[in-house]
């Protein structure tokens, strides 16, 4: 059987301004399995999701992406679903609009991967699962937002910051840090969901509201770089 990837609608207003494609993690199995929609790293996604459409009151028309492999396939990265999916949203508006990419875990290394596709604005990537060279040809001012908990035990915060600064070169770079985050984003949902909306909803529309000053001036730790 074929494995394809998947696009789900969230909130597809009639005359978007921009969109959002929100992106999934998961680990890796020993043979290639299709995603389901009710493993856990999808559906810790749907609230994200959702409060990226209502910071987006009607202006943005926000997408889910299921892969079509769990994990990171090498033979079929999650970037490729990504910008397949990018193609796929494009069709069906019949437009091409400024995008913001929202991913964690390895959905936020893919969003990361795909940040110098053209028409790509602004990347979020949550708790991203990353490696040192991680870093995509043709970044150009591009606005990325990193968080990561402090107590993160399956992504390296250290290495995300440490990309974060390498990127911040060729992109527009800030750095959140969720003092005792996990990488689950649950204890710290509000952290992760209301920056990830709040940034998105800025770095498309110009909406600025009380999401990303008002998050950081409750005690947590930002890092431009």
């Amino acid at each position: 059987m074929e494995l394809t990837p998947r696009l789900i609608e969230v909130r597809v207003p009639d005359r978007p301004e921009g969109i959002v494609l929100v992106l999934h993690g998961g680990g890796a199995r020993r043979v290639r399995m299709m995603v389901s929609p009710t493993q856990l790293s999808v559906l810790r996604m749907i609230p994200v999701a959702r409060r990226v459409a209502r910071a987006g009151v009607d202006r943005l028309a926000v997408f889910r992406l299921l892969n079509s492999v769990r994990g990171w396939d090498t033979r079929h990265t999650p970037v490729r679903d990504a910008e397949w999916a990018l193609d796929e949203i494009a069709s069906r508006l019949g437009t091409q609009l400024p995008a913001c990419l929202v991913g964690h875990s390895l959905g936020g290394r893919a969003a990361l991967l795909t940040a110098a596709r053209p028409g790509i604005r602004s990347v979020v990537a949550l708790a991203p699962w990353v490696l040192p060279g991680d870093v995509p040809a043709g970044l150009d001012g591009q606005r990325i937002l990193v968080v990561h908990g402090t107590r993160d035990r399956i992504a390296s915060a250290a290495r995300s910051a440490a990309l974060a600064k390498v990127l911040s070169s060729r992109a527009d770079v800030a750095y959140v840090s969720v003092e005792g985050g996990k990488h689950a984003m649950l204890r710290h949902h509000d952290a992760f969901d209301g920056l990830a909306a709040d940034f998105a909803a800025w770095s498309l529309l110009g909406i600025e509201r009380d999401g990303v000053i008002e998050q950081l001036a409750r005690g947590r730790r930002l890092v431009t770089v």
